[in-house]
């Protein structure tokens, strides 16, 4: 899924507006393209460039490249609360006794018993497009090789299945940060195409980071 983002000089000159989209909606937060953004200040319009900050709908984000070629994106934080038990029935209708808790935040958090659970969950599109009240469904586990693995659903908005999604990690990391007792976690996305992500809950923010290549350049004649 491309996820088009638009980026223009701000006013002071040094930093950026940045917007996201989906095929339908306008985002509030996005990760892949956050991070593809700021490839693109690095590697073309300022190169050089150490760290790019983002004037977005979700409030300054930057972005600071790391050891290994990694950036980092530095992101608010949005941890989850139980749900109530409405939306609990609600969600145990849909996954049986595989939704071993529900949380919520901007998205429904499902915890799964095991990532095998996770990465064979095959979700139907129109019952997940019932939860209106929430942008998406993440569903989540402890992982076998990394700290936790999650897939991210959000048909509503258009988008059946994310590859990765580092706005779900701004509730994906305190979650987990708090479970495991620790604040540098290794997550894995399981989407068919895969994806690691590099993470650290400081407190009302979270530091997420990951690797970007060049896929697909082009102009655009208006």
């Amino acid at each position: 899924m491309l996820l088009p983002a638009f980026i223009v000089p701000a006013e002071n000159g040094h930093d950026y507006s940045l917007r996201w989209f989906t095929p339908t909606v306008e985002m509030d937060l996005c990760g892949h393209a956050t991070l593809a953004s700021a490839y693109v200040v690095f590697e073309f319009l300022q190169p050089g460039l150490g760290s790019v900050a983002f004037h977005t709908l979700s409030g300054t984000l930057r972005v600071t490249k790391i050891a290994e070629g990694r950036l980092s994106m530095n992101f608010p934080t949005r941890a989850p609360e139980l749900a109530p038990a409405s939306v609990v029935g609600q969600v145990r209708n849909v996954f049986g006794e595989q939704a071993q808790e529900v949380w919520q935040a901007r998205d429904l958090l499902v915890l799964m018993p095991s990532e095998t659970a996770v990465r064979e969950f095959e979700p139907e599109m129109t019952v997940l497009a019932e939860f209106k009240d929430h942008f998406a469904v993440i569903v989540t586990a402890v992982g076998d090789e990394v700290d936790f693995v999650s897939r991210f659903f959000a048909p509503n908005a258009g988008i059946p299945e994310d590859p990765v999604t580092g706005s779900a990690h701004c509730t994906l990391i305190p979650f987990w940060a708090e479970r495991l007792d620790k604040q540098a976690l290794h997550a894995r996305q399981l989407s068919k195409r895969r994806g690691d992500l590099f993470c650290e809950h400081a407190g009302e923010r979270v530091l997420i980071s990951g690797d970007a290549c060049l896929f697909l350049q082009g102009e655009i004649y208006l």
